[in-house]
C-alpha cells in the first residue's frame, strides 16, 4: 500500500472518532494507527493482535495490545465497552467474517470496517486475462495469500443489508483520493462506519 493511500486511510478513521474516546484495533498490527489517534486524538486505544512479531512491535510503540486470535472471537470484552471497534483491512483474512462483524458492534457502540475492494478496476482486469490479482493491496500470490474471503463494496453492502447492520457512512479511496463516481469499479480500498439498525 502507498504512504499517501496509508496516511489518507487513518485520517479517515480518525474522523470518525471523537476527542478522547475509547477505541478497539483488532488485528492492529505494529500499533500505527493507535499511535496516530492518540497522539493526534488522544484516543484510549487497546490493541488486539495474534502475530509474535506484530505483538512485540506494538508494545515497542507503547500500544496498550492483547495477544489472541480473532477467529476465537470477542468474549473477553463486555457489551459496550468500547465507543468505536476497528477492524482495519483485515477484514478478508476472517474465516468467520459475519460473526466478527457482529462482535464488533456488540463490544463497540459504532465499528470501522475497512477492506481493499475486489471490484477494483484493475483487480478485474488481471481476472480478465487468467490471473488471481496482485496490487500494493493485495501483494500475495494465490497460493500464499492470508486472505480467505475478498470481497467488493456491493458484497459488504449486501452483508450488512442481510445483518441488520446500519451504515453510517462510507468512503471509498483510491490513491489516496476518494472515489465517489461508479466507486465499486474505481474505488481500491473501502472504509464503513457502521452500527446497529434500529
Amino acid at each position: 500500500m502507498s504512504n499517501s493511500l496509508y496516511r489518507q486511510d487513518f485520517a479517515i478513521i480518525a474522523s470518525w472518532l471523537a476527542f478522547g474516546s475509547k477505541a478497539l484495533d483488532l488485528g492492529c498490527g505494529d500499533g500505527s494507527l493507535l499511535s496516530y489517534l492518540r497522539d493526534g486524538l488522544e484516543v484510549k486505544g487497546y490493541g488486539v493482535e495474534k502475530d509474535d512479531t506484530n505483538w512485540l512491535a506494538a508494545m515497542q510503540n507503547d500500544v496498550d495490545v492483547i495477544q489472541m486470535d480473532l477467529e476465537a472471537g470477542l468474549s473477553e470484552f463486555e457489551n459496550n465497552s468500547f465507543d468505536t471497534v476497528i477492524l482495519s483491512q483485515t477484514l478478508q483474512a476472517m474465516h468467520n467474517t459475519e460473526d466478527i462483524v457482529k462482535e464488533m458492534l456488540r463490544v463497540g457502540r459504532e465499528a470501522i470496517v475497512t477492506f481493499p475492494n475486489f471490484g477494483y478496476w484493475r483487480n478485474r482486469l488481471q481476472i480478465m486475462t487468467g490471473n488471481m490479482p496482485v496490487s500494493e493491496d493485495l501483494p500475495y500470490e494465490w497460493y500464499n495469500t492470508p486472505n480467505v474471503h475478498l470481497c467488493t463494496i456491493h458484497d459488504f453492502d449486501q452483508l450488512c443489508a442481510g445483518n441488520n447492520i446500519a451504515i453510517i457512512e462510507r468512503k471509498v479511496i483510491t490513491n489516496g483520493h476518494e472515489v465517489t463516481l461508479m466507486p465499486n469499479w474505481f474505488g481500491n480500498l473501502a472504509m464503513y462506519r457502521l452500527k446497529c439498525a434500529d
